[in-house]
């Protein structure tokens, strides 16, 4: 479809995950698509992805609900980016997704349509899976 890289850290059982997806390919790319819950992270790859989101701190990528976070200790402000980074490392549900890379930077797409931030091209609208049209 083209030459411009996408990349989409995603769980398919997240229904934004899923439209992200979809929204990729209703742009007419294909992404490379990566189940990071069954791949692992890399603390390179973390720390790498967190740079070209402009210096974000692993505790924007932070998935508290449905995760270890709260057991782990991980929900307080003193937390180091370091312990947070092993955690993700350890726990790879610990980040929010989904994730989208792409030559123009990385986003976590929350809402999903976030990830029209980093596409080169955009379609004139897109139909999320519960019906919701976004007119972009």
């Amino acid at each position: 479809m083209s030459d411009f890289p996408v990349t989409v850290f995603h769980n398919p059982a997240c229904g934004t995950s899923r439209n992200v997806v979809a929204a990729v390919r209703e742009a007419g790319l294909e992404p490379e698509v990566v189940e990071y819950l069954k791949a692992g992270w890399t603390r390179a790859q973390l720390e790498d992805l967190l740079a070209r989101m402009g210096g974000a701190r692993p505790r924007e990528i932070l998935r508290e609900r449905g995760t270890p976070a709260a057991e782990l200790g991980l929900l307080g402000e003193d937390v180091s980016d370091d312990t947070l980074l092993e955690a993700m490392v350890a726990h790879p549900i610990l980040v929010d997704r989904p994730m989208v890379a792409t030559p123009l930077g990385v986003v976590l797409a929350r809402p999903s349509e976030r990830v029209f931030e980093v596409l080169d091209r955009r379609p004139g609208s897109f139909t999320k899976e519960d019906g919701e049209v976004v007119e972009l």
